[in-house]
């Protein structure tokens, strides 16, 4: 058992699968959603975002309602902890214990505070809307928040401390190599089904 205390917080165990900081940037510029953890009253809790990774100021951007466990987490504590990861095929063996899977992620640590500056708010929720619905412009396809829209949502920015990034890909040809859609059970997201 290895004693991690006093170690950076960033520090990898596997570390033939690290990634170097060009590789973590880009993979955070092209994650669909990231997970982000908060501690209130030492108990842990984790919320799934859409998120924006904003290379010019090294700072992650993402937004909720405004009243919420995040938002009451963020005004109590500011350190968090932000994953992105995405999962390959599963690798299976001829032990159990084997068995393993792709993946690439990322993990950062930093600091997390709302942002309270109208521009700022604006810049964020753009950035957001460019990356996630990059074929429709402002004013052309949608009409950008007013200030009372804005006073409805909190925006949230993660300023990067430090962060990891690793990966573990094997081989085309890997042998019985499969994705977990393949093999899954029904779904929650049928088209023509709503809630």
């Amino acid at each position: 058992m290895s004693d991690y205390e006093g170690r950076p917080i960033n520090e990898l165990r596997r570390r033939d699968r690290a990634q170097d900081a060009d590789w973590v940037r880009s993979f955070l510029q092209s994650g669909a959603w990231g997970a982000l953890a908060t501690v209130a009253d030492q108990q842990p809790f984790i919320n799934s975002n859409l998120y924006v990774y904003d290379a010019t100021t090294n700072a992650i951007y993402l937004h909720t309602a405004r009243h919420g466990r995040t938002r009451s987490n963020l005004e109590r504590a500011g350190r968090v902890c932000f994953s992105v990861s995405e999962m390959g095929r599963l690798l299976p063996d001829e032990a159990a214990l084997e068995f393993s899977v792709e993946y690439a992620g990322v993990a950062v640590f930093g600091v997390g505070r709302i942002v309270e500056d109208e521009e700022e708010k604006r810049r964020a929720l753009q950035l957001l809307m460019d990356k996630y619905a990059p074929h429709l412009k402002p004013n052309r396809d949608y009409r950008p928040p007013d200030l009372q829209e804005l006073e409805r949502t909190s925006v949230f920015r993660i300023d990067i401390e430090s962060w990891s990034g690793k990966k573990n890909v094997k081989a085309a040809d890997f042998p019985g190599a499969y994705l977990y859609d393949e093999h899954r059970h029904p779904s929650p997201f049928k088209p023509g089904e709503p809630d």
